[in-house]
């Protein structure tokens, strides 16, 4: 059964090119498609979409707004960000609003699929790999995520974890690049957010950045 998608940008032709992108695959299915974030609310209700991917620039109430908008209104359909390199402090902002990672509007067929196959199966993305950018940019923010006033040290093992989480690596990619079971990277993934004080690994990441560990 393929997953539903709720696709809401304000640029006609992104849209259609995504759509485009997905109808090469049998995995993902575009059930409903919006233009602004005050659209966002009633797509979810009415088509009931597996995953939202939401623009954050967009005219009467852009993407943040909205995410903000679905969490108060309890709907726990998880959102993907879609993004450009240069929108960092709106992609922080949205990350801290509750989606659950991001990807670029050039993003390829392969990446977006395996994107929302993540986030449907309740992980958080981090993909494509933190830009420059992107890093330069959270480092200038103080950042205000629950977690503990000081971070619990890291072991040398852990800090290489949290590394490759930061660049986008699936517990399977580290447990291969680390030559360590998959299980045996799993502990090391909970013992970081546990350290860090944080929920899941998008906010491992801003975490890890705000106490200078990354």
């Amino acid at each position: 059964m393929s997953i539903k998608l709720a696709l809401i940008d304000d640029q006609t032709l992104v849209r259609e090119g995504i759509r485009s992108l997905l109808a090469l695959s049998d995995k993902v299915e575009v059930v409903a498609e919006g233009s602004d974030g005050d659209q966002a609310l009633e797509l979810t209700n009415d088509a009931q979409p597996d995953v939202i991917l939401m623009d954050l620039r967009m005219p009467k109430k852009n993407g943040i707004e909205a995410i903000e908008e679905l969490r108060k209104a309890k709907v726990v359909t998880p959102v993907i960000i879609l993004t450009t390199f240069d929108d960092h402090e709106l992609v922080l902002q949205g990350l801290k609003a509750g989606a659950q990672g991001y990807l670029l509007k050039d993003v390829s067929l392969e990446n977006l699929i395996a994107g929302i196959e993540s986030v449907h199966r309740g992980e958080t993305i981090v993909q494509p790999a933190i830009s420059d950018s992107l890093l330069r940019g959270l480092g200038q923010q103080k950042q205000s995520f629950e977690s503990l006033p000081e971070p619990t040290p890291l072991t040398p093992k852990e800090t290489e974890v949290l590394r490759l989480i930061a660049g986008g690596y699936s517990n399977r990619e580290i447990s291969s690049a680390l030559n360590k079971s998959e299980g045996t990277v799993k502990n090391h993934v909970s013992s970081v957010l546990s350290k860090l004080g944080v929920r899941d690994r998008t906010r491992a990441v801003l975490r890890a950045i705000e106490a200078g560990l990354i």
